[in-house]
C-alpha cells in the first residue's frame, strides 16, 4: 500500500493539485468540496475567470499569478469530478488538447505555410472543419450560450458574416441603428412594455454590429471601457461631495450634474488595449 503523500511538501505541479483535490473529495475530506458538482463548479469557474481578467487589467503580476492558480484549480477540479464518474481523466484532457494544438498548427508542426495571423486563422479553420465533429445543421450551431450577451451577439454576427450575410459599409449600420432607435421611440410612445424590450434589444444588437464591423475593439471591450470611465467620473463627484461635507443621496440632481460636467472635463483613467482575433 502506497504511503500517503506529505501534503505540506508536495512538488509545485499539476499532479500535486490533483492529489489535493482528490483528498478533499475523498471520505473524511472537506464537506464543501465533496458536495460540489460539475454545475456548481462551472459557476465558480466563471467567477474565477472574471477575477483573473480583472487582475490582467490591473497588470499586477502577483495578483495575476494568484488568480491564474484559482482558474487552474477549478479546471483540474472538473477533471477530478469527471474521473470519479468514469468519463475521462486529466491525462485525457491534456492528450486531447496537446494533439489539437499540434494538429491545428500545421504551419509549425507540419508542411503548411503561414506568413501572417490571417494565414494562421485560415489554416486553423480549415483543419478544424476537417476534424471528426458532429455535423451542424446551422452555421450558428456551437455559439456558446454562456458568453456575455454582447460577446455572443458579436460571435453570431461573425458567423453569418462568413457566409456573406454582412453589411458593406459602416454607414449602412449607422442607418440601421437610427432605424432601430426610431422603432424604440415608437414602441415607448405606444406604452407597450414587451415591444419596447424587444426594440431595445434590437438596438443593442445593431450597435454591437457596428463595433464588430469596425474590427478594432469588441462591443464588450468598449462597454467595459465606458463602465470604467463612468466609475472614474462618478468617484470624482463623490470626492468633491465629500470635500463639501454632502452625502451623494442628499446632493440633488442639479449639483450632481454640475459636478458630473466638471468631472467630464478631467482626463479619463481608462486603458483598453486592442485584442487579437481568437482561435476557438
Amino acid at each position: 500500500m502506497a504511503a500517503s503523500p506529505d501534503f505540506h511538501h508536495l512538488p509545485p505541479n499539476i499532479d500535486s493539485l490533483r492529489l489535493i483535490l482528490e483528498k478533499l473529495r475523498a471520505p473524511g475530506g472537506c464537506p464543501w468540496d465533496r458536495e460540489q458538482t460539475r454545475e456548481t463548479l462551472a459557476r465558480c469557474l466563471s467567477e474565477e475567470c472574471a477575477e483573473f481578467l480583472d487582475a490582467v487589467d490591473r497588470r499586477e503580476p502577483a495578483e495575476i499569478c494568484d488568480e491564474l492558480g484559482d482558474v487552474m484549480m477549478n479546471v483540474v477540479f472538473q477533471a477530478v469530478v469527471a474521473a470519479e464518474r468514469g468519463e475521462f481523466t486529466l491525462e485525457d484532457v491534456f492528450r486531447n488538447v496537446n494533439a489539437k494544438m499540434v494538429r491545428r498548427h500545421a504551419h509549425v508542426f507540419g508542411d503548411a505555410t503561414a506568413e501572417s495571423a490571417t494565414d494562421v486563422l485560415a489554416i486553423w479553420e480549415k483543419i478544424k472543419a476537417g476534424e471528426n465533429r458532429p455535423p451542424r445543421e446551422s452555421v450558428l450551431d456551437g455559439v456558446p450560450r454562456h458568453l456575455s450577451a454582447l460577446d455572443r451577439a458579436e460571435k453570431i454576427q461573425k458567423k453569418v458574416a462568413k457566409v456573406g450575410f454582412d453589411w458593406s459599409r459602416e454607414t449602412e449600420i449607422l442607418d440601421k441603428i437610427a432605424e432601430e432607435l426610431a422603432e424604440l421611440r415608437e414602441a415607448m410612445a405606444s406604452g407597450d412594455a414587451e415591444h419596447t424590450d424587444e426594440e431595445l434589444g434590437d438596438l443593442l444588437f445593431a450597435v454591437t454590429n457596428l463595433a464588430r464591423f469596425r474590427k478594432r475593439r469588441t462591443s464588450e471591450e468598449l462597454l467595459r471601457q465606458t463602465n470604467e470611465k463612468f466609475i472614474h467620473r462618478f468617484q470624482l463627484v463623490e470626492k468633491e461631495l465629500k470635500r463639501r461635507g454632502i452625502a451623494p443621496a442628499e446632493a440633488g440632481i442639479e449639483l450632481l450634474e454640475t459636478l458630473w460636467n466638471e468631472a467630464k472635463r478631467q482626463p479619463a483613467a481608462t486603458d483598453c488595449g486592442e485584442q487579437p482575433h481568437s482561435k476557438s
